[in-house]
């Protein structure tokens, strides 16, 4: 190339051609091969998931498959003292932001027609925890998964993930797990999902993961709750005129760099900036190692496109309809912004609020929906792991008793209008 700087570019796309949110999460193919994963694990239990975990060098020959909270301990002291103190300053963070969520959740009492109705925030009992272990094995993940899990009161906590190294074991200590499935992918789930050995089948299992672990989850639920669909990351920047080129092109690659099937996005108002902006990607990937770069150069060519919006409305309508996981605002009055996008599973507001803060322990969770289920689902928070159950006590049931028992007729149900007026005191 000669003196020639690199330049990465960006599809260029009009806003019809954003794909919603119909299709983009979903993947038959390893549906099918999560489901016979599932089922090996379901009837073969622990052997069949050392069998599975051995095949795929997820572990050795020996190497114990469930890490109890000793194990746990051993790696958290087992750490340098900078890297301790750097995971304990993050869960302080997570732990105080969830604490903060749990705290507005307030149970519910009020006045109905002849006595009193209300709500309560009641935890699961058993939570299972997923943490991605891959080319880059997420630590932030244990911390992220765990500790809104304990401050929501869940009472057992099991995380699962392959291969898993010292810093994920000892997150996974200071965030309260009660022990390590060192297994991943579909059976993985599968195990927390049926019980395996020291696990117990658990309520609730959360946390990003790969092509067969999303895929396990979306086979499971129903049997198990599941967070929202966790797949490709995603990020859309939002910039006008103004907005630092350098600043768009350093948060395009921090996703891109996670995987090939990523999506950084960038909407902006005038050629010039995205001309910048691909200048920069070029310029910054050239620094970067060769892995990550290779990875972020591939993103970008597959999964990467920039739109340029004739006008805020344009802007806002193609932000709602890609509903993105991440989502960056680096314009004027950037709250009055968010106030108008309703689909997204974060939102960063400035060029102060990189994306990327947030991945490491802003507060915030960094667990958040893909693949367009922003429309319909929010980030792992408290609230995953809490049911609002509803009660309802009569003193003096009379008077509903007589609309009850209509609307029971109303819809042929004579029994029901039974049973209600032997409460208003009629046989």
């Amino acid at each position: 190339m000669g003196g020639d700087v690199e330049r990465a570019s960006l599809k260029r796309i009009v806003l019809g051609d954003i794909v919603g949110s119909g299709g983009r999460g979903s993947d038959p193919e390893a549906e099918a091969v999560a489901s016979r994963i599932i089922e090996e694990v379901r009837t073969g239990g622990e052997a069949a998931l050392r069998k599975r975990a051995l095949a795929l060098g997820e572990l050795a020959p020996g190497d114990a498959l469930f890490l109890g909270k000793a194990e746990l301990e051993a790696a958290l002291s087992g750490l340098e003292c900078s890297t301790r103190e750097l995971l304990e300053r993050t869960r302080d963070r997570v732990a105080a932001f969830a604490r903060a969520q749990r705290a507005c959740l307030l149970d519910l009492e009020t006045a109905i027609p002849g006595g009193r109705a209300g709500h309560r925030f009641i935890p699961i009992a058993k939570a299972g925890c997923y943490v991605p272990g891959g080319r880059f094995p997420l630590a932030s993940s244990a911390l992220m998964t765990a500790i809104p899990a304990r401050e929501a009161g869940v009472a057992s906590v099991w995380m699962a993930g392959p291969r898993p190294g010292r810093e994920t074991l000892a997150a996974a200590c200071l965030a309260g797990a009660d022990g390590f499935l060192a297994a991943g992918g579909a059976q993985a789930i599968a195990a927390l999902a049926y019980g395996c050995g020291p696990i117990e089948p658990r309520d609730l299992i959360v946390g990003p993961g790969g092509r067969y672990v999303a895929a396990a989850k979306r086979v499971l639920f129903g049997i198990i709750g599941t967070d929202a669909p966790a797949g490709p990351s995603e990020l859309l920047i939002i910039a006008t005129r103004g907005a630092d080129p350098g600043l768009i092109a350093a948060d395009l690659l921090a996703q891109a760099e996670h995987d090939v099937a990523a999506c950084p996005a960038l909407i902006a108002f005038d050629e010039a900036l995205v001309l910048a902006v691909e200048a920069e990607l070029g310029r910054q990937l050239a620094l970067l190692p060769k892995l990550n770069a290779g990875l972020a150069r591939e993103a970008l060519a597959r999964g990467g496109w920039a739109l340029l919006a004739r006008d805020r409305e344009e802007a806002i309508e193609a932000a709602n309809r890609f509903a993105p996981e991440h989502l960056e605002l680096l314009v004027d009055d950037p709250e009055a912004w968010e106030g108008q996008i309703s689909n997204a599973g974060a939102v960063f507001l400035g060029s102060g609020s990189a994306e990327v803060l947030g991945d490491y322990g802003a507060g915030p969770n960094h667990s958040l929906p893909t693949g367009g289920a922003s429309r319909f689902a929010a980030g792992l928070s408290v609230l995953a792991f809490l049911r609002a159950r509803t009660w309802l006590k009569m003193d003096e049931p009379a008077g509903l008793a007589v609309d009850s028992a209509a609307f029971a007729r109303l819809e042929g149900l004579e029994a029901h209008a039974r049973a209600a007026e032997l409460r208003g005191g009629r046989a």
